[in-house]
């Protein structure tokens, strides 16, 4: 089974040093790790960063024969701090060159043979490669929505719009708050998710809540819910990622619903668990860590 992941790739600056990342990298990373074929869509500059990337990406497996090369933006860095507790805040530079990602026809039949597509809202910030993803869209079989608000780089326009677009779509209890406000002037949890759910004819919606865990709807209204895994904090740097990357891949197996999300929420917890947002983890991993 393949997937492919379209948007932002670059280094995370953190406090003990570089680590690759961006979200759709992240996804694709960890999805690679649990037995699937990945491609990244996205786009570098030729620099020795964007060297480090390509040679990253080859150790870990990901066919980045569809990340362009830019000769005048330069490949993606975000300044990362992180609190007390680990949790972290992002400082994205821009443009960079994942805003320039051009449509290409090799992009577009990997989508169309891919069993997903996951994209994010970051890499919708600029005109350019937002036209890129709204093409590639029109061509996915299961369009998969990870949300990612991080201001000022996102308009509500811009994320109706991809929401229309979306077929399963995953945020965190913040960006319910903000989205459900459009469509509803509920505040319960299950209220505001299924407003967004039948706003956009959505097959599925995940809210993540940190250590209350996630939640899961579907359309006819049925509510999962997910409890945490307690462990002890390095950073939460990735662990979104993580959790959507397990979740997808047991749900693309369609595996019980309780099982995907459990097992979404121990790949979350173990990269936690770690410094940086691509650590190693096998399935063997997760099944040993929920056994625990």
């Amino acid at each position: 089974m393949s997937v492919v992941s379209f948007g932002e790739v670059l280094w995370d600056m953190l406090p003990a040093g570089k680590k690759a990342g961006g979200a759709p990298m992240n996804v694709a990373f960890h999805l690679r790790n649990f037995g699937f074929q990945t491609q990244l869509i996205s786009r570098i500059g030729q620099d020795a960063l964007g060297e480090e990337l390509r040679a990253f990406l080859d150790t870990k497996g990901i066919d980045h024969s569809l990340v362009q090369e830019d000769a005048e933006q330069p490949t993606s860095t975000v300044q990362v701090t992180l609190d007390e507790e680990g949790h972290a805040s992002y400082e994205i530079v821009e443009p960079v060159a994942w805003d320039f990602i051009t449509a290409s026809d090799a992009a577009a039949q990997a989508v169309s043979e891919a069993e997903a597509l996951v994209f994010g809202s970051l890499a919708a910030r600029r005109e350019g490669t937002r036209a890129t993803l709204l093409r590639l869209l029109e061509q996915a079989t299961l369009a998969v929505f990870d949300v990612n608000l991080r201001p000022p780089h996102y308009t509500p326009e811009r994320l109706r719009e991809l929401l229309s677009r979306a077929h399963l779509v995953k945020m965190n209890e913040e960006e319910l708050a903000i989205i459900a406000a459009w469509y509803t002037d509920q505040t319960g949890e299950e209220a505001q998710m299924k407003a967004i759910l039948e706003a956009h004819q959505l097959k599925g919606l995940i809210v993540t809540k940190g250590s209350d865990g996630a939640a899961w709807m579907a359309p006819d209204g049925t509510c999962l819910q997910q409890p945490v895994f307690p462990v002890k904090v390095a950073d939460t740097v990735g662990s979104g990622d993580a959790f959507l990357a397990g979740f997808l891949s047991q749900y693309l197996q369609q595996k019980p619903l309780p099982h995907c999300l459990e097992f979404a929420a121990a790949a979350g917890a173990l990269v936690a668990t770690r410094e940086g947002g691509t650590p190693n983890l096998s399935p063997k991993d997760l099944d040993l860590f929920m056994a625990r």
